[in-house]
């Protein structure tokens, strides 16, 4: 086991560099930074001043080393666009955007789960057609059109749900802060998390009925049920089990996934998260917060990465065989 996390944290470790690299590339070499911190009117003196004071005159792979090691302590240089330090804007947002993904990861995965079990162990009915129905929208609709129509539908039409915001929020310790303790925080939860997990869910429901498909064919099953097992204890205690195994790794890149592509939702519903963000220092040329946002969506794959494995590690037996 410690082998098994010692060699994935290695990798995860490499991973990182490679990013690192090229939000360091992304930086450096995308427009001269002085130009974006600096007015028309500063002189030529003054600029060469700041780029000696900020280290651009040093040697590239000295700026690497001193982009990472600040990079590693959260310290991701100040913002050209709003004058701050990167790393607290991001403690602002940060607590938006998890908030967002847990909601669309539980919504995936308590409304997929069931679903897919259904329509595996009832594949000729009309509901578990319907649930396929429904998946086949999830999957084909792009994310901001779904977005479109659940805010024309329950914010226009009917007008149950707020269409843009985060609603009320409380401050919980120094900097979090949550929308889960309000009303108007949970009714604005609703139509953005579902927007974001609809295609998680989907996936998930679709992964599960194929697995849930292919396990109950096995002999252990048939075996199982030869033994007069009630199908309720063959069903979730044996087929349930061994299907969840590849949805382990599944779901965790798909709650990545979540973090690092709820740009969209959150552009679509102006939830002020970090993808938001992200898109607004896209539109002014922002690079320390374009760079800080692709390290910390990369650190959160690799560490949801590392979670997963070391789960699949100790669920799946197959993988600790010949090991000693």
């Amino acid at each position: 086991m410690i082998g098994f996390a010692t060699r994935r944290l290695l990798q995860a470790m490499v991973v990182m560099l490679v990013v690192a690299l090229l939000a360091f590339t992304m930086f450096r070499f995308v427009g001269d930074p002085i130009n974006q911190m600096v007015g028309i009117e500063t002189s030529i003196e003054e600029r060469e001043a700041l780029r000696e004071r900020l280290g651009l005159n040093d040697a590239i792979p000295v700026q690497f080393a001193r982009f990472v090691t600040q990079a590693a302590q959260f310290d991701f240089g100040t913002s050209y666009q709003f004058r701050q330090p990167v790393s607290e804007l991001f403690a602002k947002r940060i607590p938006a955007t998890l908030e967002l993904s847990f909601t669309s990861a539980l919504f995936a995965l308590v409304v997929g789960i069931p679903m897919g079990i259904y329509a595996g162990l009832n594949r000729e009915s009309a509901i578990s057609k319907l649930f396929l129905s429904v998946s086949l929208v999830g999957i084909s609709l792009p994310t901001f059109f779904i977005g479109i129509l659940l805010i024309f539908l329950f914010s226009v039409t009917l007008q149950w749900l707020p269409s843009f915001g985060r609603g009320e929020v409380v401050q919980v310790g120094s900097w979090w802060t949550t929308g889960f303790l309000t009303a108007s925080g949970l009714k604005a939860l609703i139509l953005p998390s579902i927007t974001l997990g609809l295609y998680q869910m989907t996936l998930i429901m679709r992964l599960i009925r194929a697995e849930m498909l292919e396990v109950i064919r096995t002999d252990y099953i048939k075996f199982a049920r030869a033994r007069g097992l009630p199908d309720r204890l063959v069903h979730f205690r044996h087929a349930l089990k061994n299907t969840l195994v590849p949805v382990i790794t599944i779901t965790g890149l798909q709650l990545g996934a979540i973090i690092a592509f709820a740009t969209i939702t959150e552009t679509v519903f102006q939830w002020p998260g970090m993808g938001l963000m992200f898109l607004q220092a896209v539109q002014n040329v922002d690079i320390p917060i374009m760079s800080a946002y692709l390290l910390l969506t990369a650190f959160l794959f690799v560490a949801i990465n590392f979670i997963v494995d070391i789960l699949y590690f100790l669920i799946d037996p197959r993988l600790r065989v010949g090991r000693p």
